[in-house]
């Protein structure tokens, strides 16, 4: 794949979590902070940072919990060290920081 290819899948997955956060009402602001970077801030102040990485052509998701490496296999991003799909893990982060139990779903 190439940069530009990457790239444009990189921004394509972090404009669908957007979407997906703002459709599963979860308590936390999304906002895009720059070109490849999107910042999830939580009521008591928690953050969870995702980026696209063009060297490693990989998302990466920084939480309270650790971080989080993603590759693109077919149309699914998978974590890099234990097989788990991007959207489930987010789920499962963005539940444990915001309290509530949030369900995100891809495109």
């Amino acid at each position: 794949m190439t940069e530009s290819e990457f790239n444009a899948a990189g921004d394509a997955v972090l404009a669908a979590i957007a979407r997906a956060l703002d459709a599963s009402q979860a308590h936390c602001d999304c906002e895009f902070k720059g070109e490849g970077l999107i910042e999830l801030e939580f009521e008591d102040a928690g953050k969870i940072v995702i980026n696209r990485h063009t060297a490693a052509r990989e998302i990466w998701v920084a939480a309270r919990s650790g971080g989080f490496h993603f590759g693109l296999d077919g149309a699914r991003w998978i974590n890099t060290r234990d097989g788990t799909e991007l959207y489930s893990t987010l789920s499962k982060l963005v539940s444990q920081q915001s309290g509530q139990a949030v369900i995100l779903r891809g495109p």
